[in-house]
């Protein structure tokens, strides 16, 4: 079995939300359980650190474990989805998984006569788990691919839990309010397991505070800590950083929203640590210096040409988009202090399940838009996402041979060299561009 039919495999065989949607969604772990004990537990083997929230949770992610390889532990990292390579979801020290050991893993489960039906998350999660246990990692940070109660990773019982925060994504499968999201993002919360809280207030508060105190866990808020006392974006897009527990750092995540997720896991650094887990300051300022080379993080407000200034950006709900669009319009203002001519142009998708109808409103009034839609079949036609924005006054272009064309459009198109280029909507737009760049 070659590396390419292990993949095909995985994708055409096994249900993927990531690609199709609700039809692939499978809450509960009965599976998860079963495909656990199947492959010997292979999550008893390793300290794991469980992060779940709408939004964040995979820069958070990224950045405790670049944090925890910087002190020298052996550190696996379990992410969704991925964005250029499938193997990206499953690292150890920032190396992605061997194609060898997918595909020994694809047919020690092909061979192994089980009967049930593993959904893709439930089979490549025990691939992951799997794999780190073969390679007796000291650490494993888990990231929640949805919900987290009955998320298949919650067979989890981990050193600490991280919840980032609450906001209205996936409502048809999490609840239609935030109080109800937030319910089962607290699903992860378990007895005696210390769980910190990057943003949270009102009702939603009240949800976790209710929930630690049901099963006896300690819980702090990382917005009442506060470790984190001054970010600033540079326009070299650093952000420079201080802090009252690590002192001054830098960090290569600018975008806005990356303040509060580094707040949140400078919270989970001194949770971590009395734990029990030793972590130097310099292994915090150094890990979140090197988050980018040390894990592979890619996709989250990443600079990708100066000439134009290329821009892309996973974020993709309004809670998400509220913050980026507000900053990648500063960017074009102060473009034009040397360019008044300077144009926005954005290469943008979404998927079909998104309420693309509270987005819009989000979205630069004075730029000019190139409607696409990614490889996935879950994407939103670009022909049907195109009457959305026209009726918001929007600038737009019908681009629907897919996101590689769009962006050579948009160079195309450029009308000065100060000219600003963002691809996003959909962690897939970003996705297919970032792969048509490495083909």
């Amino acid at each position: 079995m070659t590396y390419k039919e292990s993949l095909d495999f995985l994708f055409s065989q096994l249900p993927m939300f990531s690609r199709i949607g609700a039809a692939a969604y499978k809450p509960g772990l009965d599976t998860s359980i079963a495909l656990d004990n199947y492959f010997g537990n292979p999550h008893r083997c390793f300290t794991s650190i469980h992060v779940a929230g709408t939004n964040g949770k995979g820069s958070t992610s990224h950045n405790i474990a670049s944090i925890l390889q910087q002190e020298g532990y052996k550190v696996g990292l379990y992410t969704s989805p991925h964005l250029a390579d499938f193997r990206e979801r499953i690292r150890v020290n920032g190396k992605m998984i061997p194609e060898q050991s997918v595909i020994d893993f694809v047919e020690r489960w092909r061979e192994c006569g089980y009967e049930g039906h593993p959904s893709f998350f439930e089979l490549t999660m025990m691939m992951a788990f799997d794999w780190f246990a073969a390679q007796e990692v000291d650490y494993a940070v888990i990231e929640v691919g949805m919900g987290g109660r009955l998320d298949s990773t919650n067979i989890i019982t981990p050193i600490a839990c991280v919840i980032t925060n609450i906001s209205f994504d996936h409502t048809q499968f999490l609840g239609s309010t935030l109080p109800q999201i937030a319910g089962e993002k607290a699903g992860i919360i378990k007895s005696g397991i210390p769980v910190v809280i990057g943003h949270a207030n009102g009702d939603v508060r009240e949800v976790f505070e209710k929930r630690s105190a049901e099963v006896g866990a300690p819980i702090v808020f990382a917005e009442d800590l506060q470790p984190l006392t001054e970010a600033t974006a540079t326009e070299d897009f650093t952000l420079e950083c201080d802090s009252a527990t690590v002192g001054e750092f830098t960090s290569p995540l600018s975008g806005a929203y990356q303040k509060e997720n580094i707040n949140t896991v400078l919270s989970a650094v001194e949770t971590l640590r009395n734990a029990g887990v030793e972590i130097s300051d310099e292994s915090v300022r150094e890990g979140m210096k090197n988050v980018i080379t040390n894990t592979g993080l890619a996709g989250r407000w990443m600079k990708v040409s100066d000439s134009p200034l290329t821009i892309c950006d996973t974020g993709h709900n309004q809670a998400g988009l509220s913050i980026t669009m507000p900053q990648l319009h500063a960017i074009l203002l102060r473009h034009r202090q040397n360019s008044p001519d300077a144009q926005l142009r954005m290469v943008i998708g979404f998927v079909s399940d998104k309420d693309v109808a509270h987005i819009v409103d989000l979205l630069p009034k004075d730029a000019i838009y190139y409607v696409t839609q990614a490889s996935v079949p879950r994407a939103m036609p670009a022909e049907n996402l195109l009457p959305l924005l026209e009726g918001a006054g929007l600038n737009c272009r019908l681009i629907p041979e897919g996101v590689a064309t769009a962006y050579k459009t948009a160079l195309n198109d450029l009308s000065t060299p100060h000219d600003i280029i963002f691809i996003g909507g959909s962690t897939f737009i970003v996705a297919d561009f970032l792969a048509s760049l490495h083909n």
